[in-house]
């Protein structure tokens, strides 16, 4: 039962946090038709329908030749008609939740398709056709059984938005690096061990997460995307990063929680544009001096570690507002704590810090944002 209700937290923390759909300026002022005889009674002017609950798409919906949203989602559909092809005009079709294992190689006949929308469908192959819909901008296939991508998938050089959460993917193509104008891809919770060094290629990448995977390492050419703002390598078993993190000069949000890295990279200093850290559930015994570089850094959560001590550089961090300590066998704190003025939340627990040191840490945090009884509880 937890682990049913984990994943649909999961799944509709996905659904929540993927862009909206792409929309025409034009369609949010046209009426949603829900009925299609009705619609063919004017096929001409029916530009949006939604029909759920179906179990058979009728061939008949080929009959609205201006038709540019359809949305299918909620039924029980498990084939689509050839001839949904016909809809020339169509920008956004959902078929979210419903009960498809395949999409029909005509799909590519979609030829003005914007966004697609497979979400919650058993399917578990894309046809090579896909790549044919090179005015796709957003794909979104989160909890399907996908266990391959096409090499196609290359071809789609409008795209911009992929979400490929909580599928079966054990690799991403290399052809994924041709996506040029792509801003937001999401590959988590798959069963993926590496990555395509083409990934390096995604110029326009601004938000990758792929937490809950099983990579190990990470290509030097994730380096590279120098756009990127957030990165998400949570929950995989990586043991090192690559030097080149430290090019990501716009990088403001970093997981790396529940890993098994035992040291970071001193390049990560560079990260200066650096907002929030979590490197919880590692096992990390030391720290680069060159973490005290992240001045913009806001929140750093280093619970769950095998940390003794911290470098004197953490003193820099003058606008840190959250630092979490928690279950590290510390034994020493930093002399300039005192200077972390926006400091308001600090956890400290498990520790092995004499009692010297707690009075001078309460001494020195008495000049921040801390409160009085976090700290008499330490």
């Amino acid at each position: 039962m937890i682990r049913i209700l984990v994943c649909w937290l999961l799944t509709v923390s996905s659904l929540l946090a993927q862009p909206r759909p792409v929309l025409t300026d034009k369609m949010p002022q046209k009426p949603v038709f829900t009925d299609l005889a009705a619609a063919l009674k004017t096929p001409e002017k029916v530009y949006r329908m939604q029909l759920s609950g179906l179990h058979e798409l009728p061939a008949e919906i080929a009959q609205l030749p201006n038709l540019q949203e359809l949305d299918l989602s909620n039924g029980y559909l498990q084939t689509l008609p050839d001839n949904l092809s016909e809809l020339k005009q169509l920008q956004v079709l959902n078929l979210q939740s419903n009960r498809l294992t395949t999409l029909p190689e005509s799909v590519s006949g979609l030829e003005g398709l914007r966004s697609l929308n497979l979400n919650l469908n058993p399917i578990e192959k894309l046809p090579e056709s896909l790549g044919q819909l090179n005015k796709l901008e957003q794909l979104t296939a989160i909890q399907t059984q996908l266990h391959t991508l096409p090499e196609s998938m290359g071809n789609l050089s409008k795209l911009k938005t992929l979400n490929l959460h909580g599928n079966q993917l054990t690799a991403l193509p290399e052809s994924l690096g041709n996506l040029g104008e792509l801003t937001w891809l999401d590959a988590g919770a798959n069963k993926l061990t590496q990555l395509p060094e083409s990934v390096g290629k995604l110029s326009k990448l601004t938000a990758f997460s792929v937490e809950g995977n099983g990579l190990k390492e990470l290509p030097v050419q994730l380096g590279k995307l120098d756009k990127l703002t957030s990165l998400n390598l949570s929950a995989n078993q990586l043991t090192a990063l690559p030097e080149s993190m430290g090019s990501l000069a716009a990088l403001k949000t970093l997981r790396l929680n529940e890993n098994n890295l035992t040291a970071l990279p001193e390049s990560l200093g560079q990260l200066t544009k650096l907002e929030s850290l979590n490197l919880k559930g590692n096992r990390l015994t030391t720290l680069p001096e060159s973490l005290g570089n992240l001045t913009s850094l806001e929140a750093i959560n280093l619970e769950s570690n095998q940390l003794k001590a911290l470098p004197e550089s953490v003193s820099k961090l003058t606008k840190l507002e959250n630092l979490n300590l928690a279950a590290n066998p510390l034994e020493k704190l930093p002399d300039g704590l005192g200077n972390l003025k926006q400091l308001s939340s600090f956890q400290l627990s498990d520790h092995h810090l004499p009692a010297a040191q707690l009075s001078k840490a309460r001494l020195s945090l008495s000049g921040t944002l801390v409160p009085q009884w976090v700290m008499n509880g330490w």
